[in-house]
Formats: structure tokens, sequence, C-alpha cells
């Protein structure tokens, strides 16, 4: 079960160092493994596609064809409830929303003969993994493909492993043709990683891959990065509660263990100025616990990184929240905006009571494809700001390169790059 650990009087905590150990995964281990298949995928196309799909989801697509038909599509809706569909129009209406908060426009400044700018222009393709097998999760088709949209990417194509009887969720299906999504196939792992990257007979090859996967999907983003662009290598779940003792012990319990569910390795963890609280949380643990379906998963992963920490102050407390960087962050505090400005490492920052983490996995509108395993130190949550490219432009005319031809030439100089130099020179000869 979850274990307390004091830090009022210790401050070293031991827990940082087994947290780094659980983000680094050794990805040689998968390598070999994922570089032949990506092999065999871009020399032999969607001969090794359907081969793949049949030997590691057991489905054989070699009749009826990898992509998915209209008529699935309309059966999927026939498959999911009203009130689903209430639910996944709320949030795209919402998450479209935000995300159109994001966009940027081209821009130019001009004077003296010279003009500058930047023209912003959207990637022209990009292909969305969503995993498949016992999980299906529409919410992921959601939060990659509308910055996508947003953003103006011209083709988005989906892939995601199909059961065994080569079939896909419909909640999968059903958020898909909600965001006009009609490109999808039924192929999954490492092998569909390699067809978005090289393309195949069947599946035309993107220029960025974005959306979450198992290890081997994960090691296969990594070894075509470069050949196309990727989103980010995402790690186990993570969630830290910054708690006074303001804060409900139920609540806490409940948005603790909503996180330890996904994952044996998912890290949750509250940070408390109130020894009274963090017992009480632990109490409110052990029975929440009792009504859920995943209660292996979430003992296995409470044992591991489950831990409530006793600070003396706030202040100890974001220090100690920084350090960790997690991917969701509560501020279960009396004056949570006070404390917002103190916050610099943090995937999601959720404020008060009533904003609970699934509140921003779902339906809010910020992206909940976050950076975990301590990257929020660097990275951001996807965005539209990930489907769009940037030029520069530069414009000047001959007596605006007259006013700095000399400049230009001695720097060239100055790097031994004569070429560079003459080519400013013949324009005044």
């Amino acid at each position: 079960m979850i274990e307390i650990i004091d830090l009022r009087y210790s401050k070293n905590p031991e827990f940082l160092k087994e947290l780094k150990e659980r983000a680094a995964v050794d990805f040689k281990d998968y390598e070999r493994v994922v570089q032949n298949i990506l092999a065999r995928v871009e020399q032999e196309g969607d001969l090794a596609l359907l081969g793949y799909t049949e030997k590691f989801d057991g489905a054989d697509l070699s009749d009826k064809g990898m992509k998915v038909t209209d008529a699935e599509i309309d059966e999927a809706y026939g498959q999911v409830s009203e009130d689903f569909l209430r639910a996944i129009r709320l949030a795209i209406k919402n998450i479209t929303s935000y995300h159109e908060k994001q966009s940027q426009n081209s821009w130019f400044t001009s004077s003296d003969g010279i003009m500058l700018g930047q023209k912003v222009t959207p990637i022209a393709s990009v292909g969305i993994y969503v995993p498949g097998g016992t999980a299906a999760y529409p919410s992921s088709v959601l939060m990659n493909a509308i910055p996508a949209k947003v953003a103006g990417v011209g083709r988005i194509i989906m892939i995601t492993p199909p059961n065994q009887e080569g079939q896909l969720s419909a909640g999968v299906l059903v958020a898909a043709k909600e965001l006009g999504i009609d490109e999808i196939y039924k192929v999954g792992g490492a092998q569909g990683i390699g067809a978005l990257a090289y393309g195949t007979e069947t599946i035309e090859k993107v220029n960025k891959i974005v959306g979450p996967g198992n290890i081997y999907v994960a090691t296969a983003k990594r070894e075509v990065y470069g050949y196309v662009d990727i989103d980010m290598i995402a790690g186990p779940s993570e969630i830290l509660v910054i708690a006074d003792d303001s804060a409900d012990a139920e609540y806490v319990a409940a948005d603790l263990l909503s996180q330890a569910e996904h994952d044996e390795l998912s890290s949750a963890i509250a940070i408390t100025t109130s020894e009274k609280l963090g017992k009480a949380v632990v109490k409110e643990i052990k029975k929440q616990i009792e009504t859920l379906e995943r209660k292996d998963i979430i003992e296995k992963s409470l044992a591991n990184y489950g831990k409530i920490i006793l600070v003396e102050s706030l202040e100890e407390a974001t220090e100690l929240s920084n350090e960790i960087a997690p991917e969701h962050l509560e501020l279960c505090v009396k004056e949570p905006f006070d404390l917002l400005n103190k916050i610099e490492n943090a995937g999601a920052i959720l404020l008060g009571n009533y904003s609970p983490e699934p509140l921003g996995d779902y339906l809010a509108g910020p992206n909940h494809v976050l950076p975990t395993s301590g990257t929020a130190k660097f990275y951001s949550p996807l965005s539209v700001d990930d489907f769009i490219k940037k030029s520069s432009i530069i414009f000047y005319n001959r007596k605006a390169l007259q006013g700095v031809k000399d400049d230009i030439m001695v720097l060239a100089e100055s790097e031994g790059l004569t070429a560079h130099k003459n080519s400013v020179k013949v324009r005044f000869e």
C-alpha cells in the first residue's frame, strides 16, 4: 500500500532516485527486434503488415484488407450510446475552442528597403497512432487529431491494432468520424509506425507521427525520428497533488487512484503540510480501492511509486514538485492561484478541489498528451505548434544590401568562407 514519508526532518528524499530509475527505460533491449520489423516493412510493404498483424494481433486481414470501410463506421455508430455521442461532441467542442487560441499567423515587418518575416505553414500529413487491443481510448483520437486539424494539416490518417476478429473499438471509430478522419487502418505496433514512416502499397507515408503506444511503438518512433518527425516518447502516467489542511482526503485519494490504475509503473504522489490529512488519505485509499475494477494494478502501482510526503510548508512542497516535474499537478490548497506562480515544471496544472485530473483528460479543453518522467522541465503539452513549421522571410533591395555588405564580407572572411564573401562582393563590382 501507499507509503508515508516524513521530510519535515530529513531533506534527502530517496524516492526521487526511485522515480528516475522508473523512467529510465533501456530501449536497447527492444531495438534489434524493432529494427528488423521496420526493415521488413520498408522492403515488403503490405505483405509485412499483414503478416505481423496476424502474428501479433491474431487477425487475418488478407481478404478484408486493412482500411476501415464506411460500413464498419456505420456499424460503430450503432454500437455507441447517445450519452457517449453527446459527451464526445462536447469534448470536441471544448478541445477545439482551446486549441484555436494557440493558432499562429505569418508576420512581416518592413523599413528602408528591408522586409523580414516568418511564414507559418501546416505540416502536410500526420499519422495518429491509437492503442488497441484491451485498451481503447477515444480521447486519444481527439487530443492528437484536433490540434492537427486546427493547425490546418491537410491529411490526417489513423492507425490502430485490431482484435482477433479484425475489428476496432466502436468508440475510437466514432471519435475519428466525428473529426472527419476517413483514412483509418487496422494496423498497430512497430509495423504500423514503419508503415507511416516509409509508406506501403496501401498506406501513404506521412511527415509526422503522434500518439502513445507500448514499448515497441515507442522504440519504433525513436528509430524513425529524423526520417519523419514525432511528438514525444511518453513514459508511465503521473500525478502529484499538493494539499494543505483545507483539502478533502476523499478527493485526494480518488485522484491518486485515478492515475495508479493506468499502469503498475504509474506514479501517484501527494505532498502535504498536514499529517492529519496524509493519514486520512491513506485510510480513504484503502476504502476506495475495494470498489475499483483495476485493484491489482493499483495496488502494485501504489506499492512501488505511491507516496504521501509530509513537508513543513507549501514553499517546500512547490520546490519538491518542481524537482519532480510531474505530468499532472493538482493544487488542492486554500489559495491555489497564489501558489500558481511558484510552479515552474508541470505538464498540466489543475487548481482547486473541483478540478480533478480526469477533467483535463477528457473534457476541459487543454491537451492530455503531456510530458512525463521529469521532461516537463523542457517539454510542453502537445499543441497546435507541433503541427506547423516556420520559414524565415528575408528581402533586401540593392541599397539596403549595400549598407551592410562590408560587415557581411568581414564576418565571412573571419570564418574563412571566401565564397560567402564573393557572393556579396560580385553584386557591387
